[in-house]
């Protein structure tokens, strides 16, 4: 009997380690994820700055930074700097590449948090600013470095289920809304449902059509329009794909059970897999897990692994820059790919406000 195959849940790391990294934010994504996967990794964070100095001085001795600078501009001014990581709130986010891109005489790299921006026109003028200044931009879409993410990529690439047929992600998860998040236009969209739409769009391409639901959270106490979204996505191959970003998830907080979690599920012609995601458990560390049947093995396989997305994938999201920076193609999350990414969260938002179908073509990308 022939061994199960097992997908690669794990990035491709570049040869040198050493890049020079100045990071623009010290909250939380900061602090936690991406500086803590750094030191995982060997990667050479060196300089740091918030809008906040106490918090960049306090993220700099926790993890061992060497240099703290005042200002964005007093960072980006250190030219011993080759790569800028920018977690910042999205409203931000086009500020702070245009400002990098000035210096593009010794800065060679820029890892954008998600979103790129709230609107296609947006994340345009950064993915042609990047392009004009000769600068990679890559976007930190971290839930595509999610392990069981990844190694169901892998599973689609080598069409071990066949044709897909029907792909799900159920989420029942109550997340915590950052304050920058109640002065956006959006906030379930391109703040929690982005992660689960780049994904449909990273096992299978653009949709054709986008059919979309929203409610507010009775939670959330602020202003918001889409709270709780119900997505549909359309292939013309006769996939269908839908995600349920439940945020509210039941009365768990509020004095009832709680019953949290994160499931997916693809089902093809000669095959399906299941999974579930571990970032509810956050901060305990609980792995993603996969489990996957073919017609030609007809069991459940059920590749292990120790990595969690949070704060593991982070490693991944910063590797796919560096190695395209020392072989020279694009990194797999590039600037140019995530105006899809955006353009679909703009689509979905369109159809659930405006109770219509819409199409990516509607948004500039064809």
């Amino acid at each position: 009997m022939s061994q199960p195959f097992l997908p690669n849940h794990l990035p491709r790391l570049p040869q040198r380690r050493d890049f020079r990294i100045g990071c623009i934010g010290a909250g939380f994504i900061m602090r936690d994820c991406h500086l803590v996967a750094y030191r995982q990794a060997g990667f050479h964070p060196l300089a740091i700055t918030s809008r906040n100095p106490d918090r960049a001085r306090e993220v700099a001795t926790h993890h061992q930074i060497p240099r703290v600078y005042a200002t964005v501009d007093d960072l980006l001014a250190d030219r011993d700097l080759e790569v800028i990581d920018i977690a910042v709130p999205p409203d931000r986010s086009l500020e702070m590449i245009l400002r990098t891109c000035e210096h593009a005489d010794h800065v060679r790299g820029i890892l954008a948090q998600k979103p790129l921006a709230l609107n296609v026109r947006d994340a345009k003028r950064a993915v042609a600013a990047c392009r004009d200044a000769g600068i990679v931009l890559a976007v930190n879409q971290n839930m595509r470095f999610d392990q069981s993410i990844r190694a169901m990529a892998h599973l689609l690439q080598e069409r071990l289920l066949g044709e897909p047929v029907l792909a799900t992600i159920e989420m029942r998860a109550i997340p915590h809304w950052m304050p920058w998040s109640e002065q956006l236009p959006s906030l379930a969209t391109f703040v929690m449902s982005i992660h689960h739409l780049d994904t449909f769009r990273y096992w299978f391409g653009n949709p054709d059509r986008i059919l979309a639901s929203t409610r507010p959270d009775p939670r959330t106490r602020f202003p918001h329009v889409d709270g709780l979204n119900l997505v549909i996505l359309e292939y013309d191959s006769g996939l269908r794909a839908s995600s349920w970003d439940d945020v509210w998830a039941g009365p768990a907080r509020e004095g009832a059970a709680a019953d949290l979690a994160i499931r997916w599920r693809v089902e093809g012609t000669r095959g399906m897999a299941q999974g579930t995601i571990g970032w509810p458990s956050y901060p305990q560390r609980q792995p993603s897990t996969l489990a996957y049947t073919t017609c030609d093995s007809p069991t459940w396989i059920q590749p292990q692994w120790s990595e969690v997305w949070f704060p593991d994938a982070f490693v991944g999201t910063m590797a796919q820059l560096l190695v395209a920076l020392e072989t020279g193609q694009p990194p797999e999350i590039s600037g140019e790919d995530n105006l899809g990414t955006i353009a679909l969260c703009e689509a979905v938002f369109a159809a659930a406000t405006q109770h219509r179908i819409t199409t990516l073509s509607e948004f500039g990308i064809g």
